[in-house]
């Protein structure tokens, strides 16, 4: 269990914000670094984003366009990612897309866009999947308000069967298969963490979610699932993730571990009231 969390402002030094500008909350929580240390969250700017993208304070007249312009920057990153890893004259495919499509959850007009990069072997993630998203997902995916998109960080520094599960849950997505093996993982990672082999585990899972045994080996077989974990989650790294679970809030920044359910709630509130009363102007 991750240690009570708790919600600031941050402005210069911790002080109060500027004059003019807007504060946005920082949620702390714990989570997992690649290193094996427990991280402490906080709401950071992915590196390489501009000034005007500053997640902690911004003008309040800054227009839509400009605040919601940064969500694609993690995709981008991704998908360099993925291109590195298949080579690097070769775009990100059709295909791509499609197993990021199946990993999202959340109508593509929600005002708020969030991406989870998480590890499957990842205990603090676990705590996030099992405990707060599905109350995060009842709330404000299923009601429109926010779309909610995952992507792999394995910590296979530390996690010897991160790499492998999350290599299956990328099997299971090109199959329509991802949210209901992302459930099984998570709620036996127990058993198959552990394991030196994890494999007929993990195939008694696909059996569970209704995947055809001879399909998924198949596909685990050809180890493109395996290349594309990899570069989704060094287009991550560029994004500035360094443990999980990390998730990125379109036009805001980085939220570092494992945040307990009233500051989601209290973080995502706050944001889909602001944008929504921008959206309807004066």
């Amino acid at each position: 269990m991750a240690p009570p969390s708790s919600i600031s402002r941050w402005g210069s030094g911790g002080s109060t914000p500027a004059p003019g500008t807007h504060g946005i909350p920082i949620v702390s929580g714990t989570g997992t670094s690649r290193r094996g240390e427990r991280a402490s969250s906080s709401i950071v700017p992915p590196a390489g984003v501009s000034p005007a993208i500053e997640p902690v304070t911004r003008e309040p007249s800054m227009s839509r366009r400009a605040m919601f312009g940064v969500g694609s920057l993690l995709l981008l990153l991704v998908a360099a990612g993925f291109t590195a890893f298949r080579g690097s004259k070769q775009q990100p495919t059709q295909s791509d897309e499609g197993l990021i499509a199946e990993r999202t959850k959340g109508s593509a007009t929600a005002l708020l866009t969030i991406f989870e990069m998480s590890d499957f072997q990842c205990p603090y993630c676990r705590q996030q999947a099992v405990e707060t998203f599905p109350s995060i997902e009842k709330e404000f995916i299923a009601t429109g308000k926010v779309r909610w998109i995952f992507l792999q960080f394995p910590l296979t520094q530390i996690h010897a069967n991160a790499l492998p599960a999350a290599e299956f849950s990328m099997c299971a997505a090109r199959g329509g298969k991802f949210w209901p093996v992302h459930d099984l993982l998570f709620k036996y990672q127990d058993k198959w963490a552990p394991l030196k082999d994890p494999a007929p585990f993990l195939l008694s899972l696909a059996d569970s979610a209704g995947i055809s045994r001879d399909e998924m080996t198949q596909c685990l077989a050809g180890k493109e699932m395996r290349e594309l974990v990899r570069g989704e989650a060094e287009g991550a790294a560029q994004a500035g993730v360094q443990s999980t679970p990390t998730v990125y809030i379109e036009g805001v920044g980085l939220l570092r571990g494992a945040a307990p359910l009233d500051l989601y709630r209290t973080l995502l509130d706050s944001l889909w009231n602001e944008r929504n009363a921008a959206r309807k102007g004066p």
